[in-house]
């Protein structure tokens, strides 16, 4: 893979943005997911409180916490 730098929206396409992340290494891959998901709870922190999600049996799994 050539690199270069565009500023061309056109070119942000998810196909570029799959190809970007899987050349991450795994532990850089887990690191992007944890800025992620950081910034989507800060900017609703709500997120956490949704109890209506239903797991979609065998595709899905849903862990939450046990209750104390």
């Amino acid at each position: 893979m050539q690199g270069y730098v565009s500023h061309d929206w056109a070119e942000e396409t998810i196909e570029a943005k799959t190809r970007w992340f899987r050349s991450l290494p795994v532990a850089e891959r887990i690191e992007v997911f944890c800025a992620f998901t950081d910034l989507a709870l800060s900017l609703n922190p709500g997120l956490l409180d949704k109890k209506h999600v239903e797991p979609v049996p065998g595709r899905i799994q849903v862990i939450s916490l046990p209750k104390r």
